[in-house]
């Protein structure tokens, strides 16, 4: 997460991959942030928070002793146990506006931070080279993930993890989850890979130079430098093989491309854009690469339109999913995959991005979601997010009206359902 830790819990979730008949990705390393309650609940409206906080932990402390948690790492870890007000601020945050996936990746896919990632490459590449092809995840998607994550290890967060995980289960809107990272947290304090003040990230509990919740890093946490200890806050070779373990075992496949950009041909059915189809049958619709080659070789790919059909086009493949599941959010995984394609000497994004044109804000979206419902094109019950089903609904009412159906929501296309 680092600096951006705000933007991939809700950045350009009206961008989100178009997903009308697929199934949503799984085991993010960071917690996705999903809508808050309208008013807070009973337990922060009294005058004794500090109190029900403190009967909170108790009560996890003796579930926690139950599961196998030593008395000497429940007092190192829980003794001193804070509540974090603004840990509570940020998880109920939902920021009003979005930024627009252009912006994102101005940043995202920097001229310094390329530069500063081939650097990176450089001074580490006989470490890389033995990780990548150990995992079969080349060191560009690491160091690019690493990058877009922390700035290659320059800023994990400062928040300790036991802190902000009790705090959260405590407040109660995501206990079950919290709880759950919040033993795990204590399990790795337990096998001394870390000390508690040494256990800090950002306020949802992701940890280390690339972010990991604790669940992911007792899966997927590696001792790469030999010393006996996991280390993902220090040591680069930690950091690099952990992250690679968790990309290989979420499903990457080693020696396939993330995808490409594409043109479309005149006529495309922006509908159609995302059925899984490979790469030859693509091609028989009329998708090419933007230099005229063979499209590459992708069994199973779909057509990204981050921007909608004004903006780039994407072929992605199954690896670019695999991103998702490290970070569920289009913008995200487009950025890392962009990031690492630059850092291995390819082409920057060649189609120009629709820069005129203004996201949406959350309230924005609300009101278009009732107004595609009132018409009867079904877009779910109305959050502000214009996840699968809103582009859906979107889809349907822009065939209706002859409009390539994209699903990309606009002020243009909010101003006529108003109408």
């Amino acid at each position: 997460m680092t600096a951006r830790w705000a933007a991939p819990f809700c950045l350009l979730a009206t961008l989100a991959l178009a997903a009308c008949t697929s199934a949503p990705p799984t085991a993010t390393p960071i917690e996705v942030v999903d809508a808050a309650p309208a008013t807070p609940p009973a337990s922060f409206r009294t005058d004794d928070r500090a109190a029900q906080f403190a009967r909170w932990v108790a009560a996890f402390r003796a579930s926690a002793r139950t599961a196998g948690i030593s008395e000497v790492t429940l007092q190192a870890a829980l003794d001193d146990v804070r509540y974090l007000p603004h840990v509570i601020e940020a998880d109920r945050a939902q920021p009003e506006f979005t930024r627009a996936v252009w912006d994102y990746l101005d940043s995202a896919v920097s001229a310094s931070r390329i530069a500063r990632g081939q650097e990176k490459l450089r001074q580490l590449r006989p470490q890389l080279a033995l990780i990548a092809a150990r995992y079969g995840v080349p060191a560009e998607v690491l160091v690019a993930i690493w990058g877009v994550e922390s700035s290659f290890g320059s800023f994990v967060g400062t928040i300790p993890a036991i802190d902000a995980l009790a705090t959260l289960g405590f407040e109660g809107r995501r206990e079950a989850w919290a709880r759950d990272q919040l033993l795990a947290a204590l399990k790795i304090l337990q096998s001394g890979d870390i000390g508690r003040a040494q256990m800090v990230g950002s306020w949802a509990g992701a940890m280390g130079q690339t972010q990991f919740i604790p669940t992911v890093y007792l899966a997927h946490a590696v001792d790469a430098d030999g010393d006996g200890r996991r280390d993902i806050w220090g040591s680069v070779p930690d950091v690099m093989a952990s992250t690679a373990n968790f990309i290989a075992h979420s499903g990457w496949q080693a020696g396939q491309p993330w995808g490409t950009e594409v043109r479309l041909p005149t006529g495309f059915d922006y509908a159609d854009a995302d059925k899984r189809r490979s790469a030859a049958e693509w091609a028989e619709k009329g998708v090419q690469s933007m230099d005229g080659t063979p499209l590459p070789p992708l069994a199973d790919a779909a057509i990204l339109l981050p921007s909608g059909a004004r903006g780039p086009a994407f072929l992605v493949g199954n690896n670019f999913r695999t991103i998702l599941r490290y970070n569920n959010a289009t913008s995200y995984a487009l950025a890392v995959n962009l990031l690492a394609q630059r850092l291995a000497g390819g082409a920057a994004v060649q189609a120009a991005w629709p820069r005129d044109l203004q996201p949406l804000t959350r309230s924005q979206v609300l009101v278009l979601q009732k107004a595609l419902n009132d018409k009867g094109f079904d877009s779910g019950m109305p959050d502000g997010l214009a996840g699968p089903a809103t582009q859906c609904a979107l889809r349907r009412y822009q065939t209706s009206l002859g409009l390539p159906a994209d699903g990309f929501p606009t002020l243009d296309l909010l101003q006529r359902l108003q109408q």
